[in-house]
């Protein structure tokens, strides 16, 4: 069996807690899956046995050949970064799970928005991540885990925690605890005109959030627009304060004064 390799982040999950992620996926015989990081086809046979078919993507080639000489007759093997995959062209509603590298976890749920906004039609994505990350997901405002992974994400999904992993549950043992997460993806809550200029507010007013809104926004002084800003939301306020429905209205007044 191929040992795990830094560079990839791989941990690879022990069979007693492969029966609690696949419980808590809970896939169905007529549903179809992506998995993202197949590994050693911890997951992927389990959903293969339960689901209709299963695409698994695995950056690692030797485990991706591996798995292809396992010739599971529902399962299609994709060697490669799923960061780097092709919009993928599902006519139905398409599960995804996986075990996400913590390195990249980020990225691949923000591909994950993406998809969806571009209308591919996920209709869960059930993750394990540092916990960390998953605190960070579901952090309320005023947290110091709230930011920009938790407002732009729950722009586009609903998050759930559905189980909590200790490092024994893998191995080679991560050195910080895991969690499986469960995101639900939706239209944008609240809808917003302009989603890239949503995230470029977002993303700005959490670059300085130790400073009140009106400095980390408007440093450069843009009057008409700071004020009409300041006309419904108080800028002395800072970024992680904000809930996602006042970024979402602090976006439109900007939108509608610049």
């Amino acid at each position: 069996m191929t040992k795990a390799r830094k560079r990839f982040g791989q941990h690879f999950l022990e069979p007693a807690w492969v029966r609690k992620v696949i419980a808590a996926i809970d896939p169905k015989p007529d549903e179809a899956f992506i998995e993202i990081g197949a590994g050693h086809g911890a997951l992927t046979r389990p959903l293969a046995a339960r689901a209709r078919h299963v695409t698994a993507y695995e950056i690692d080639r030797d485990l991706a050949a591996e798995l292809r000489a396992a010739a599971i007759p529902n399962v299609t093997i994709v060697e490669g970064d799923v960061l780097d995959a092709p919009r993928p062209s599902h006519p139905a509603s398409i599960r995804i799970a996986g075990n996400l590298p913590y390195n990249v976890a980020s990225p691949i749920m923000f591909q994950l928005v993406e998809w969806s906004r571009r209308g591919v039609p996920i209709a869960d994505a059930t993750l394990m991540l540092q916990r960390e990350v998953a605190d960070r997901l579901l952090a309320s405002p005023g947290s110091r885990d709230y930011g920009v992974l938790t407002v732009l994400i729950r722009h586009r999904a609903t998050v759930e925690r559905l189980l909590t992993l200790p490092p024994g549950a893998f191995r080679p043992a991560p050195k910080v605890q895991s969690a499986v997460v469960r995101l639900r993806f939706h239209a944008p809550d609240p809808p917003v005109a302009d989603e890239a200029a949503f995230e470029r507010l977002v993303k700005r007013a959490f670059s300085q959030r130790r400073k009140m809104l009106s400095n980390a926004l408007f440093g450069d002084g843009s009057g008409a627009a700071s004020s009409a800003a300041a006309s419904q939301i108080d800028l002395r306020r800072r970024a992680e304060t904000l809930s996602v429905a006042e970024y979402a209205a602090l976006a439109e007044l900007l939108r509608n004064n610049t």
